[in-house]
């Protein structure tokens, strides 16, 4: 008996003598204290009543029912919609709505140790429901936008085809010209959110103002002067202000870069819209932030759609029951600088790298999406110390790979051929990235600051513990 005392007495005094960080580590993460704060700063804007998400996790009562899903949803790195690879590519961001490690550990611990409440007093204090449209700019302290236009309203019947929807609109209150430097698309009521598949709000210039045409990239078959331009060159020669589809946010356009728009311009859009089993009345809204007068930018910036398709459409072939990939080039005709990336696919979509093959025959990963979702075709914005610059002559070569299987839980009908369309159940393959062109000079001293080397800076890289101090 003394022995054990003994014993006992030592363990003990053992564990009194561990430092306080050791026995924090095995205290039990609870809502109230731990999980509260993650969900309202990175979930509840989706997940509360009335939002596009459909659960609310405002508090505990209406979190713990979906514990095991969500830890199945965070570790897949599914939710919050952030699907980007985190070994390759570009890996900081404006926009970075993911979470950290050290958040999705809590997160885990917290669901595995029986989602324990905590103490209603640690919760953090809610923030009022949002019960109406909002601008995710303007949640983002960009304030509301300068300017909005809107398209006619389009009713949906319960079953019908998909339709598209082309309305060509005013530019209002635009008594000179002004310079674009932020834009963002939303459907113009609720209801739209669940028939709208996407919304291009296409630039009709005037004819002082046609220099913003996009004339700086080709595809693989007209890389020799003189050859004749090709379809889809003639598509990225339109200039759009932006491309809306499913879950995504806004487009920020990188600093001292925009687009500039005129009085009695116009706005062609392009409304992508299929049924889901109710009428419902919709139409898209077109939010635009100005640079302030007297900070106009001295470059402007393009939005290309880089293709994933050498053979043009009709190479996309996706037999029934089967993993499949395609792959597509095109040629940098001037010096660039890629600002952004947002890869489109439709249900079968799975994922999709952008590689750039540089005139030295050196190749590097610019942003590669490993596990596509169709209902977030979110838009990962480039920090401005990240964006990569390329020589003209580089090769941007875009891989995609579908998944037309039972595994794919979008897939309506792996029994189904699938081929190139616009429909949601056809399929496509690019990446919407905006570029900025610089002259030869600019270049060299673009590449000059960051270290001589072309391609992605040292500072497009994010370590282990960057990631970790990430809010």
């Amino acid at each position: 008996m003394a022995g054990t005392k003994l014993h006992l007495g030592i363990a003990l005094g053992a564990l009194l003598a561990l430092p306080g960080a050791a026995l924090a580590a095995d205290a039990k993460p609870t809502f109230s204290k731990d999980i509260a704060p993650i969900f309202q700063k990175r979930c509840v804007s989706c997940h509360e009543p009335g939002s596009i998400a459909p659960m609310s996790l405002r508090t505990y009562e209406e979190s713990r029912p979906w514990a095991r899903s969500i830890k199945q949803r965070v570790q897949q790195r599914q939710m919050p919609p952030w699907h980007i690879n985190r070994a390759v590519g570009v890996q900081k961001f404006k926009n970075d709505m993911s979470l950290t490690d050290e958040q999705v550990d809590t997160i885990v611990k917290w669901v595995d140790a029986g989602a324990p409440q905590g103490s209603p007093a640690d919760m953090p204090q809610l923030k009022p429901v949002t019960d109406k449209l909002y601008w995710q700019a303007e949640r983002d302290g960009y304030g509301a936008p300068d300017i909005v236009i809107k398209t006619p309203m389009y009713t949906m019947p319960a079953v019908s085809q998909d339709q598209w929807w082309r309305p060509l609109v005013d530019i209002p209150n635009l008594t000179e010209p002004r310079w674009v430097r932020m834009v963002e698309i939303r459907p113009a009521n609720l209801q739209g959110r669940k028939i709208l598949h996407h919304s291009i709000a296409y630039h009709v210039l005037s004819p002082e103002n046609v220099q913003a045409i996009n004339t700086g990239v080709g595809d693989n078959r007209f890389v020799t002067a003189g050859a004749q331009l090709t379809a889809d060159d003639a598509v990225n020669r339109r200039p759009q202000l932006m491309e809306w589809a499913i879950g995504k946010g806004y487009d920020r356009y990188a600093d001292g870069t925009g687009k500039l728009i005129k009085p009695g311009e116009k706005i062609s859009w392009d409304q992508h819209i299929h049924a889901v089993g109710e009428a419902i009345t919709a139409g898209s809204e077109l939010g635009i932030w100005l640079y302030p007068k007297g900070q106009e930018p001295k470059k402007r910036t393009h939005l290309v759609g880089f293709t994933g398709l050498k053979d043009g459409t009709i190479g996309l072939d996706i037999p029934p029951n089967s993993i499949a990939h395609t792959e597509g080039f095109t040629v940098l005709k001037e010096n660039t600088v890629i600002t952004n990336f947002q890869p489109h696919f439709h249900l079968r979509g799975r994922a999709l790298q952008v590689e750039a093959i540089m005139p030295d025959g050196r190749t590097e990963v610019i942003s590669y999406v490993d596990n596509f979702n169709f209902n977030w075709m979110t838009n990962y914005i480039f920090a401005e110390e990240a964006t990569p610059a390329f020589p003209k002559g580089t090769i941007i070569h875009v891989t995609a790979f579908y998944d037309n299987t039972k595994s794919n839980k979008n897939n309506p009908d792996p029994d189904q051929w699938v081929g190139y369309g616009d429909r949601t159940v056809d399929e496509m393959a690019h990446a919407w990235m905006n570029v900025v062109y610089l002259t030869d000079a600019e270049y060299q001293e673009r590449v000059a600051k960051q270290g001589g080397q072309p391609g992605l800076p040292a500072a497009a890289k994010r370590t282990l513990t960057q990631q970790q101090q990430q809010q």
